[in-house]
């Protein structure tokens, strides 16, 4: 297991509007935890989707809304976003500048599924 991860010089992978990082995952020997970095154009969003685990997002700058349980929940930098496995959201960026965060996940790798329970094939391993 790599301990120390240069992370300027990994390779990431994209989503439309999206740009992403797996920090560490399960190419990393990780096999309960996953941490993800993105950064969201504005005006871009995640699809509607829903994971198999648990997920917390610490928003590191920007501003956007929360898509879940039928509520839409605006916020902004230095906000935390808690969400529960197995219930759909989205997560889009209402602002000007781009939306950076971090995202913890309890599971590695992550599933990531429709909100119908179909599987999403995401460009990234987790």
């Amino acid at each position: 297991m790599q301990n120390v991860l240069n992370n300027a010089g990994r390779a990431g992978a994209q989503l439309p509007g999206i740009e992403h990082l797996t920090l560490a995952g399960s190419e990393q020997g990780l096999s309960g935890l996953s941490v993800w970095r993105q950064s969201m154009a504005p005006g871009a969003a995640t699809p509607p989707h829903q994971h198999d685990c648990e997920e917390v997002v610490l928003v590191v700058e920007g501003s956007g809304e929360l898509h879940l349980d039928g509520r839409v929940i605006a916020f902004g930098p230095d906000s935390t976003l808690v969400l529960p496995a197995h219930r759909p959201h989205q997560i889009r960026n209402t602002g000007t500048v781009a939306l950076k965060t971090i995202a913890a996940f309890s599971a590695s790798p992550v599933g990531t599924f429709l909100p119908d329970g179909a599987p999403i094939a995401l460009p990234w391993r987790s």
